[in-house]
């Protein structure tokens, strides 16, 4: 290979590099910005001048406002990543289950609360946000699934279950308890362990 393409592969590796550290740091700024203040009172302009750019250059790297919220989707998932239902479903003992699971889960809930809190206050007011819930929302349903397993219980106290189960993990009902009522995790999940074993003790 001659010195001229070595040269020219080189500077083209850089250049490369450079756009995605810019990318990245657009992707960072809109991220903490929708932690902050929220979706719907993020502006381009503020993105830009918190990643250090140019408005321009946020419209280069991200050209809808779709492209730069999925940016922002994944590098939130990937740096904030839900509890695994599976290590939940493994527990046999549904009592067991849901109290360990309720305690993951809220202290999932206490690193993350800003932006959720964010995401569903503007979920009406900016398109792109309610789409991007979709995943949360099914790992909600699919939670309340694995934590009215096992109760022995069918037809409509399985229904009762599961609508406590669901209620249980809902981030507003974390939230009012935790925030609006003061309790700390522990009690948190006590009081939402106990609506859900009230739930399944007619099963029983």
């Amino acid at each position: 290979m001659s010195v001229e393409k070595g040269t020219r592969r080189y500077q083209l590796r850089k250049r490369a590099d450079a756009m995605q550290d810019t990318r990245r740091r657009i992707t960072e700024a809109a991220v903490e910005l929708h932690g902050s203040v929220g979706p719907a009172r993020t502006t381009l302009s503020a993105v830009a001048e918190r990643a250090g750019v140019q408005r321009q250059t946020v419209y280069r790297h991200f050209p809808t406002d779709d492209d730069l919220f999925d940016a922002c989707s994944g590098h939130f998932a990937a740096t904030h990543p839900l509890p695994d239902l599976e290590a939940w479903r493994a527990i046999a003992d549904p009592a067991e289950r849901l109290g360990l699971a309720l305690d993951e889960l809220y202290a999932y809930y206490e690193d993350t609360e800003a932006m959720y809190a964010n995401l569903l206050r503007d979920a009406s007011l900016v398109a792109p946000v309610e789409s991007r819930l979709a995943p949360f929302r099914s790992f909600l349903d699919d939670a309340a699934h694995v934590l009215a397993a096992g109760w022995g219980a069918r037809g409509g106290r399985r229904t009762l279950i599961l609508a406590a189960a669901r209620h249980a993990v809902d981030f507003h009902t974390w939230h009012s308890l935790a925030r609006d009522g003061g309790v700390r995790r522990a009690g948190v999940v006590e009081l939402a362990s106990a609506m859900v074993g009230r739930a399944a003790r007619g099963a029983r």
